[in-house]
């Protein structure tokens, strides 16, 4: 009896010490997370930060000096390349290291390994996708231009620097949480980082919705709702810009045959917010007489935050700007001479063709008449807590067939065709390094131009400006040479006209320099006019920030850097000016209750600013929503045959010029209804859904409160995002927020003998929720205020507020 009590005895601790020192499910280990040596506590910085500290790290070559600023933004000192971005990946690593594992882990489908079985299908939808095989690509153009060579690899020698002084108590609060440790950095995550951009800039796909419309309505119809061009548009390159160049002939279109398989595929749409704004003005519209620079590119926010602050200065650079956490060099920025920026173009560089196979073997498929084999990439996914699984991906020449089968609960796979292959341009060898490389060292227009035709993906319009007085702006990326709306519709595999046939050489990328304006722009719309030679996309986002910038910068003088920050902050929508007076116009007063007459004498009474305490925004917001769908979801909400509504654009020119088109009638009911039956149901229905869900008419209903726009933290974790914000904006406006989607970091910067910067981002510096620099940006960017940038001269200059200096040597 004493032995079983002894023994009972020694195997309480023992299974007490396992179960602290185990995951179990989403708890991190309790003991090992609360050991006030080595867990959470440790994470907590001291307010008093060392003023001076040196480090002996063997990867450089001469001495490095980083000055600290007060925001902690790092400004790097160094007297070779090489060592300018050693000390860059090890800076970024020491604030940002688990933001950049999470990221690549997510880009690489690499999850598993830390959170187990629940991301499986997360990870296969990446591999599927080729990003592995994408990043491969891009890593050996890096890797075969020495510039960028050195570049990436002094960037991961630096980051593994960090890694290996890292203690356990010293690791990010994520990794203590997860219960994982950081790998060593390896050449092919930056090129995953980059790969993943690409990802979320493609903005999804809608030839399987085209593809079930006109199998559904009809080519006509498809004409008619889906045109290849707005009928309202104020596009990037101005209206009337001459075409300085020869075009190469235009490849011959196939006679289309529809293919059975489309209709069981569902996608998602192109979502509003998911683009950016920007624009330069020439100094003939300055206060200074110099060009002024802006950029908000906007994406999904996160803390940490999506960009990290740097200034590199090194023989022959000294560049202010962001970079992405995992990949050197500044990516949106400026120099002491010219500045830059990027909004996304669009372009259709993401086809699916449909494939068919000889058997169930997948070891052939039909093309140019004839069987062709695939071949196939085995991609191992460790699964943490079982064992490894391997997923077989088949090639063809167009790139991956994505799924056979696809998964029952894992929603984005409803974004790919069962049996269809991607071709997209993100698998195409590339070197976007060295694009950044050589903007970060131009001068000047002609070196901006030479740094461009490196780049391939996402494609952006890469705005300019420089000290000489010269402004740009260019529509860049590697472009297919296609035919008009190829990949409109999904394609047919088999026939070879389907192929990409050779690429738009990049000096015939659309462009503008110093037109007669005096202002360059871009918002996502469309690139060009119709009388641009060769086709880029049938759809950009949609022209309402467009117009609103152009409309002010036209009417603009003297402009300065605070003049262009409130701009940033514009709420006024374009959209609610095309139709509020006509849709008011038929609303039956007599028909309402109380509450709608209140709400209806606000809307009518709204400036059109989604101002955070505008109840009329949130009135108008959602009775447009409501009113869209009333017209079109009767005809394009079918079972089984999964489409897309028409484009705002056409909505609009709809409810203005079209009021007894047939689209109107809900064909669902016995009776013919009007335009005035739809706008009447959608405002009584936003006025009774608005006061269910938050009461009386009141500030209940304020924009802000309604559009509960927040940021959360990359991985999700409760408690280390941000409370709720109370600012205005709109995605249809220029300041284009939305819930979890906004400027992910603005700048105006004003070019001149000496440049200065201003530029702010929702978050901070550090990755640290323990530390006063997580968060402590997001108040001045929700007031819409700009933080001054300190572009040093030296390591000494005066004009910098710095609190710590880091020296970096050999020995």
């Amino acid at each position: 009896m004493n032995k079983i009590k002894a023994f009972i005895c020694l195997l309480i601790p023992i299974l007490l010490a396992y179960a602290g020192n185990t995951k179990f499910g989403d708890l991190p280990p309790i003991v090992k997370f609360l050991n006030p040596f080595t867990g959470f506590w440790q994470n907590a910085e001291r307010n008093t930060i060392k003023a001076k500290k040196s480090l002996v790290l063997k990867g450089t070559k001469e001495k490095v000096s980083i000055a600290f600023d007060d925001r902690m933004i790092p400004h790097i000192f160094a007297k070779n390349d090489h060592d300018l971005y050693f000390a860059q990946g090890y800076v970024t690593a020491m604030h940002r290291l688990w933001q950049m594992d999470f990221q690549t882990r997510y880009a690489a489908g690499r999850l598993s390994e830390v959170v187990g079985k629940k991301a499986i299908e997360v990870d296969r939808y990446q591999r599927r996708m080729g990003m592995v095989y994408g990043a491969e690509q891009s890593l050996k153009g890096m890797m075969a231009d020495p510039k960028s060579r050195e570049m990436i690899l002094a960037y991961t020698a630096g980051i593994n620097a960090y890694i290996h002084r890292l203690s356990p108590a010293k690791l990010p609060v994520e990794y203590k949480l997860l219960d994982f440790t950081p790998e060593d950095w390896t050449p092919i995550k930056c090129a995953l980082l980059l790969k993943q951009m690409s990802a979320v800039l493609a903005m999804g796909s809608d030839e399987f919705y085209m593809s079930n419309i006109r199998k559904k309505f009809g080519t006509a119809v498809v004409k008619d709702l889906f045109p290849d061009y707005p009928f309202k548009e104020d596009p990037i390159i101005p209206i009337g810009t001459s075409w300085d160049f020869k075009p190469l002939a235009i490849p011959e279109a196939p006679v289309i045959v529809e293919k059975p398989g489309i209709a069981d595929v569902s996608t998602k749409q192109k979502e509003d917010g998911i683009g950016s704004n920007n624009w330069a003005l020439s100094g003939a519209k300055t206060r200074s007489g110099y060009p002024i620079l802006a950029n908000d590119p906007h994406l999904d926010l996160s803390l940490p935050s999506i960009w990290y602050q740097i200034q590199l200065h090194a023989p022959g650079v000294n560049a202010y700007g962001v970079s992405l956490p995992g990949a050197p060099g500044i990516i949106i920025g400026f120099n002491n001479d010219i500045a830059w920026g990027v909004t996304n173009v669009a372009a259709d560089v993401l086809d699916f063709y449909q494939i068919k196979f000889k058997d169930d073997s997948h070891q052939n498929y039909w093309y140019n008449n004839k069987w062709n084999k695939t071949r196939s990439r085995v991609e191992k996914i460790k699964i943490r807590g079982t064992s490894t699984e391997l997923d077989t991906v088949f090639y063809t020449h167009h790139g991956p067939v994505v799924y056979l089968e696809k998964p029952e609960k894992y929603t984005a796979a409803n974004n790919i065709p069962t049996g269809s292959a991607l071709r997209w341009i993100a698998h195409e060898q590339s070197n976007e390094l060295k694009t950044f490389y050589l903007l970060n060292r131009s001068h000047n227009y002609a070196d901006y131009r030479k740094a461009l035709i490196s780049y391939t993906a996402p494609a952006q319009n890469f705005v300019f400006a420089s000290k000489d007085n010269d402004i740009a702006i260019t529509a860049n990326g590697k472009f297919p040479l296609k035919w008009k709306d190829q990949g409109k519709f999904v394609l047919d595999g088999a026939d070879p006209k389907n192929d990409w046939r050779g690429w738009i050489p990049a000096e015939q990328n659309p462009t503008v320099k110093n037109p007669s304006r005096n202002f360059v722009s871009s918002a996502n719309q469309s690139s060009t006019d119709p009388s641009y030679p060769y086709y880029i996309n049938w759809e950009f986002s949609a022209y309402d920030r467009g117009k609103r910038i152009n409309d002010r910068l036209s009417v603009m003088t003297k402009a300065t850097a605070d003049s262009i920050r409130l701009m940033q902050s514009d709420s006024y929508s374009i959209f609610a000016q095309n139709i509020l007076p006509t849709i008011s116009s038929m609303i039956d007063i007599n028909g309402l209750n109380a509450t709608q007459k209140e709400a209806f004498r606000i809307t009518s009474e709204w400036n059109k600013f989604y101002e955070a305490t505008a109840l009329g925004a949130t009135i108008f917001e959602l009775w447009a929503k409501r009113l869209t769908d009333n017209i079109w979801k009767d005809e394009f909400d079918v079972a089984g045959i999964p489409m897309r509504y028409p484009s705002r654009d056409r909505t609009v020119q709809l409810i203005l010029h079209e009021q007894q088109s047939k689209w109107i009638d809900n064909i669902k009911t016995p009776v013919k209804e009007s335009l005035s039956d739809l706008v009447n149901e959608a405002f009584k229905y936003t006025c009774d859904s608005l006061e269910r869900k938050y009461g009386a008419i009141g500030k209940s209903w304020a924009w802000a409160n309604v559009k509960n726009t927040n940021i959360r933290h990359l991985a999700r974790i409760p408690g280390l995002g941000s409370n709720t914000l109370m600012i205005g904006g709109g995605k249809m406006t220029i300041n284009a927020l939305g819930e979890h989607n906004g400027p992910s970091w603005r700048m105006v910067v004003e070019l001149g003998k000496k440049p200065k910067g201003h530029g702010v981002y929702p978050g901070g510096q550090s990755g640290n929720p323990g530390s006063r620099f997580y968060d402590n940006m997001i108040d001045t960017w929700a007031n819409g205020q700009l933080y001054d940038l300190y572009f040093m001269q030296s390591a000494d200059d005066a004009s910098a507020k710095i609190i710590s200096q880091l020296t970096i040597s050999k020995k």
